[in-house]
């Protein structure tokens, strides 16, 4: 899965997108410009190949949302968390409407799935989770990520739960070095890897582990290991979905080698979908390392993470979802609202 330097494809990267070991894109900000551009963008990217090329993008709420003129903007994933220590109700309801929200408005562009949610626990280690995490609480967090997913489910999307086994527990950024969880398997599985089994009993399509290193279980980095995507993640956990690795190009990930190497060392330890971003020429022989790899099981697996219908945009306002969603983000986003009273946005007529 590759990136794309900016709002419409270049000859280059046509003849890339084309290259039988390609099969995806990721979309970043620089690549968006109105919503009419990006659905063109991604109608091209589609018209490529068939089947088509999958299309992500981060698209989490809070800080880490690429898309934002022209869409809603959507509350930190530790805004819900929040709600639900005072109202579980009302959170589990605006984490699946917000959701839905968040799916369809990308759906209607033509983006196949976001990267979300994240299910890792915010110990307030590094902001680098904060408040992208729903909560601390192993159990609060797995609630309101099959919330999540349940939404983006409703408006035929996808999801990916990141960062498994968990992110929470370390205070370096994976971005830039490799942070190190010197905990024993025990107290993970107590904690950590709670939200992510509940995801994966409820059905998750997809899952991406973290660059980082648990040496008590092994001594590859999560995204690197057998021991964590074959035999915990498939064999124990029974996990049949997709695995995506974290982006290749990350300083952790540097530790495993050059470009290829890291790709090969992902691949072997069970990740189906190699992420490699701003470094085209990593890119380039990552492509041609695995221009003969072919594995029908694991396109069976990406199969799942094609959109599977796309909502009218000019007409999304007319739900009478979107009106709850609008009016749960604005709840969510004004000031103090979580210690006031949380107002039900529907009207008898529009709920379920």
């Amino acid at each position: 899965m590759l990136d794309l330097a900016g709002i419409a494809l270049s000859a280059e990267e046509r003849e890339l997108l084309r290259h039988p070991a390609v099969g995806g894109v990721i979309l970043f900000a620089r690549n968006y410009e109105s919503p009419q551009q990006l659905a063109a963008l991604t109608a091209e990217i589609h018209s490529l190949r068939e089947p088509h090329l999958l299309i992500a993008v981060d698209q989490e709420g809070g800080r880490v949302q690429r898309f934002r003129e022209g869409f809603t903007r959507l509350p930190a994933a530790a805004q819900f968390g929040r709600l639900y220590r005072r109202s579980p109700a009302q959170a589990r309801a605006a984490c699946e409407s917000i959701a839905w929200l968040m799916a369809a408005e990308l759906r209607a562009v033509g983006v196949d799935f976001s990267f979300a949610p994240v299910a890792d626990l915010d110990r307030g280690l590094h902001p680098v989770i904060g408040d992208r995490a729903f909560a601390s609480d192993p159990q609060i967090v797995g609630e309101l990520a099959c919330c999540w997913m349940r939404g983006a489910h409703r408006a035929g999307m996808s999801s990916v739960g990141k960062h498994f086994p968990g992110h929470g527990g370390v205070a370096a950024d994976s971005h830039l070095e490799l942070p190190i969880d010197d905990r024993p398997f025990t107290d993970l599985e107590l904690e950590d890897l709670v939200p992510f089994r509940r995801l994966i009993d409820q059905g998750i399509e997809g899952l991406m582990p973290a660059h980082v290193l648990y040496p008590q279980v092994d001594r590859q980095p999560a995204g690197f290991s057998a021991v964590w995507l074959r035999e915990i993640l498939r064999k124990q956990l029974g996990f049949q979905g997709v695995i995506f690795s974290d982006d290749l190009n990350m300083g952790a990930a540097q530790t495993a080698g050059n470009p290829v190497e890291r790709a090969q060392r992902a691949a072997a330890a069970g990740c189906d979908m190699l992420l490699i971003c701003n470094d085209r020429p990593a890119a380039i022989a990552m492509v041609d390392a695995f221009k003969n790899d072919r594995q029908p099981a694991r396109a069976l697996r990406l199969l799942r993470m094609h959109g599977r219908r796309t909502v009218d945009g000019q007409r999304l306002h007319e739900y009478p979802e979107w009106r709850r969603a609008l009016a749960y983000a604005a709840e969510l986003d004004a000031p103090n609202t979580l210690d006031l009273p949380f107002a039900d946005p529907t009207t008898p007529e529009d709920r379920p």
